[in-house]
């Protein structure tokens, strides 16, 4: 038995639209083929470095709604 493109897409489209998310989320993430492992140490590092700029005072931190608005305008 034979699995085409053109067959997984037609049975696809019987799918509910939640179905069809998953899916999506599956494929994409089957393509991410490399993995930094130490990802997380960076954005830990990163997070720290942001959390001392604060508190140090040598950057303000603005709002959400402020910059929703910057965007709008």
């Amino acid at each position: 038995m034979s699995i085409t493109v053109s067959k997984i897409l037609e049975d696809v489209k019987l799918l509910s639209a939640k179905e069809r998310a998953f899916i999506a989320r599956c494929l994409i993430s089957s393509l991410e083929t490399t993995e930094d492992e130490n990802i997380d140490n960076r954005w830990a590092a990163l997070a720290k470095e942001r959390f001392e700029e604060i508190k140090s005072g040598s950057v303000q931190t603005v709002s959400w709604d402020k910059i929703k608005n910057d965007i709008r305008s």
